[in-house]
């Protein structure tokens, strides 16, 4: 399977109506499963060990399943409205796509329809008194799941939505993105050069972000005939229909550029995971909410800052350790550099949070963490970020004090010697 196919299965797999689906289908097939097992259980046994009660227990679960998926929908759709109106509307998907939250809601509507399809089955005399033991013995099983569901979807409930929760999700997100993108440099190819004058172009058929490219598929076409692919694109550029994606040098007459084409994915949506900036991104949308006049939360906009050395400093550390080799040395592509990823993160913190002090000391400290660590791109694109937000602070402060204190900081960015204070 080609990784593009892949990453469409494992798109598709995050929505929430799946796991449901499946889940539901599996209460089905548990339920209907006691009737074709039953002679197995010897006619001794049957009536023995508590199958009589099976149909109240089925009841109870029929009747009590229902509201608290009903319950726990309503509770998540709250929550994507809090995150909505007080982190972003960017990190939504995230939460729809919350492993646990799916695994519960799926477990209580599978439950449900266990307990449905198991009534009318015994009303229907389907089970008969062996395949009663069966089902007892399922039901309790099930009653186990949904007990043990109850208990962490309990423990989940209470940090769904949060801010702080919901700032660990995007920041998982953009780490993983950014991690991996930097261990594969332009996606294993070389740099971007120019393509040769008169080169034929592969064009995009549709109007959205770009979600994933597949580097290896790309690379074997070109291999098979002898092409140097010029990427125009990278995931998270906007195309519209007709936009090159990439220029083919070395095509002939049986070139197949469709198929070149088909190794790009366009979605309506950029996607954090293939997509490094965009968790940046949303991270820095986070502080701009943060800062705004209906909430002025300071202190979210500092946690979002640590937030954001990390990240970019798991980044330089995979970027230093990323092989000098290219592995797929026939295409050629721009990749993200350290200036785009500390304008996405830092350039709306510096605008925004130019008139807050204790914003404008954080921010310094932080850039000069990046710098301390950082290789010789990062100590640059750190230095002249720090430049930028003090200009701003000495804009945006009224009073001097106020502007020594971030004048103090920002002479950190580039000390060589010593602790940078906290």
């Amino acid at each position: 399977m080609s990784a593009a196919w892949l990453f469409r299965l494992q798109t598709a797999a995050r929505r929430p109506w799946l796991r449901v689906a499946l889940f539901s289908l599996g209460g089905v097939l548990a339920a209907l499963a006691s009737a074709f097992f039953a002679p197995l259980i010897p006619t001794t046994l049957a009536g023995t060990i508590g199958s009589e009660a099976v149909d109240e227990i089925l009841s109870i679960l029929a009747g009590g399943m229902l509201p608290v998926a009903t319950f726990s929908l309503a509770t998540m759709v709250q929550a994507y409205a809090t995150v909505t109106s007080t982190v972003t509307p960017r990190a939504v998907n995230l939460l729809m796509q919350d492993s646990r939250a799916q695994n519960a809601v799926a477990t209580f509507v599978g439950a449900f329809l266990f307990g449905v399809v198991g009534l009318i089955a015994l009303k229907t005399d389907v089970y008969g008194e062996q395949g009663r033991v069966i089902l007892f013995g399922v039901t309790l099983v099930v009653i186990a799941l949904v007990v043990i569901t109850l208990v962490r979807w309990v423990e989940h409930l209470a940090h769904l939505g949060q801010v702080e929760s919901t700032i660990d999700r995007i920041e998982a997100a953009a780490y993983a993105a950014i991690r991996r993108r930097a261990a594969e440099p332009h996606l294993g190819g070389r740099p971007w050069q120019p393509p040769p004058p008169g080169a034929p172009v592969v064009g995009s058929a549709a109007t959205g972000y770009v979600q994933h490219i597949d580097a290896g598929a790309l690379h074997r076409l070109a291999e098979a005939g002898g092409l140097t692919l010029h990427l125009a694109v990278r995931p998270g550029s906007f195309v519209h229909a007709g936009q090159a994606l990439v220029a083919v040098a070395g095509a002939g007459r049986d070139t197949d550029l469709q198929a070149l084409a088909a190794s790009f994915t366009i979605g309506g949506r950029r996607s954090f995971a293939n997509d490094p900036r965009f968790g940046v991104i949303v991270l820095s949308e986070v502080t701009a909410r943060a800062l705004s006049s209906a909430i002025n939360d300071p202190g979210t906009v500092i946690d979002v800052i640590g937030t954001l050395v990390r990240v970019l400093i798991g980044w330089a550390e995979r970027r230093d350790a990323a092989p000098e080799e290219a592995p797929y040395p026939r295409l050629l592509m721009h990749d993200d550099s350290a200036a785009e990823l500390f304008e996405d993160g830092f350039g709306a913190i510096a605008r925004y949070g130019a008139g807050h002090v204790e914003v404008g000391i954080r921010l310094q400290k932080a850039l000069a963490a990046l710098h301390a660590v950082g290789g010789p791109e990062m100590r640059a694109v750190a230095r002249t970020q720090s430049d930028r937000a003090l200009e701003r602070a000495r804009a945006a402060l009224a009073r001097p004090d106020d502007v020594a204190a971030v004048e103090a900081a920002h002479a950190l960015v580039g000390r060589e010697t010593g602790a940078t204070p906290a």
